[in-house]
């Protein structure tokens, strides 16, 4: 990643949808300006969903993503249609794209309620304009099909990508759309003050990445730095040293999970703590829900399975947490013979039922919609989920000063 370049997490993420052969592609370039996305008359060209990171004005940095035809025929056909569905769980903004020289179909019907059931901000850009009469652009009509699904007018644009007509005012409802999903949540800077002092406890082992820190971290300094605060940063092996050189205690102390233990048993009592873990499950999902899901680790009988999932992709060093140390801790923990499965990047289960507990990352490369569809999933299948950090700390029995920076939550765990 560039040292000016935004996340993909913290974009807003831009999907088109439609059938096959609705123009998705060749809208998704007219909307950026580039081709980004293959076009061809053929049928089904789109074969996967294809994102590409860019800026767009006038919404600046986000993530734009082709999918292919939901109307894919064929068991191939079938994935491919799943894949499209799939992501609509990180889709901040979805645009339908339809053939507007025809009727609304139950292809498209579908598609649009699926959308609409999983409050997804929805567009709909009617493509094809110029072959249409010109009355069409104000009054397209098949309107009405889809005004009957519940559609504002607002919500249809009559676009063409050939000649450009309406793609400019389809760029506006993007970008309007989108920046309607900013909460203002942020990680750290509405527990701090302009001129605290922050102290964050980051391991540098083998695992991590050459000449960098990893993303929880860097996005954590930014938002303290961002809200007027200091931040100093130190290693395991120097936190004594750290503490005993400053001339004011810090305001909060934030530590990888891995070394949570340690930094606990060397920190004064009354000094708080938490974790980057703990952190981001709070600005990524809810952590209310992943602090209840924890105390499943005590209920865990001999034969029970647990998922492990990650939200990115990585190569697996040896005492890696997520398949090493994690199972290791849990199994100390319940003392029970469990049975541990794995996933990582987009893969996650659309059936959790086989399993009695989730414990996932802490989704620093997952945007926040797709962070609380994964908990939502868990929720709706009953299946508990909790986090790296709030496991870790809950298995080292420090978790209710973890999280004594959130009072509400701290009254969960009395």
């Amino acid at each position: 990643m560039g040292l000016n370049q935004t996340p993909a997490a913290e974009r807003p993420h831009i999907s088109f949808f439609g059938k096959r052969n609705a123009g998705k592609s060749s809208v998704m370039n007219a909307v950026t300006g580039q081709d980004l996305a293959v076009v061809s008359p053929v049928s089904g060209t789109t074969t996967d969903p294809v994102s590409k990171a860019m800026e767009l004005l006038p919404l600046g940095p986000v993530m734009l993503t082709d999918t292919p035809g939901v109307d894919d025929s064929g068991e191939l056909g079938a994935l491919r249609v799943k894949k499209s569905y799939q992501v609509l769980a990180k889709t901040d903004c979805a645009v339908v794209v339809l053939d507007g020289t025809a009727c609304p179909d139950a292809d498209d019907l579908a598609l649009i309620r699926r959308i609409q059931e999983q409050q997804i901000p929805l567009l709909v850009a009617v493509n094809k304009a110029d072959l249409l009469p010109p009355e069409a652009a104000g009054n397209w009509p098949h309107a009405q099909t889809l005004c009957d699904t519940g559609i504002q007018p607002g919500q249809i644009l009559v676009v063409s990508a050939a000649t450009g007509a309406g793609i400019h005012a389809l760029k506006e409802r993007i970008a309007a759309a989108a920046k309607g999903q900013e909460n203002g949540r942020r990680i750290v800077a509405d527990l701090i003050a302009p001129d605290d002092l922050v102290l964050l406890v980051v391991p540098i082992d083998k695992a991590a990445p050459k000449g960098r820190l990893i993303l929880p971290q860097q996005q954590t300094i930014r938002d303290i730095l961002d809200c007027g605060a200091q931040a100093l940063v130190v290693q395991e092996t120097g936190l004594v040293r750290a503490l005993q050189s400053l001339a004011r205690p810090p305001r909060l102390v934030i530590t990888d999970s891995q070394v949570f233990g340690r930094v606990a048993a060397e920190l004064p009592a009354d000094m708080p703590l938490t974790s980057f873990s703990i952190l981001f499950a709070r600005y990524k999902g809810d952590l209310e829900t992943v602090v209840r899901g924890v105390t499943a680790l005590d209920r865990l009988q001999d034969g029970d399975r647990v998922l492990i999932s990650e939200g990115c992709t990585h190569h697996r060093q040896c005492g890696d947490i997520g398949t090493v140390k994690l199972p290791a801790w849990i199994a100390e923990y319940t003392g029970k013979r469990l049975e541990f499965s794995f996933t990582s990047g987009t893969e996650f289960p659309d059936d959790l039922t086989p399993y009695r507990l989730v414990v996932h990352c802490g989704g620093c490369m997952l945007g926040e919609r797709e962070m609380k569809y994964r908990l939502r999933c868990a929720a709706d299948q009953q299946v508990p989920m909790t986090n790296y950090g709030i496991l870790i700390a809950y298995v080292h029995g420090i978790l209710p000063r973890s999280v004594e920076v959130f009072p509400q939550i701290r009254r969960l765990l009395r």
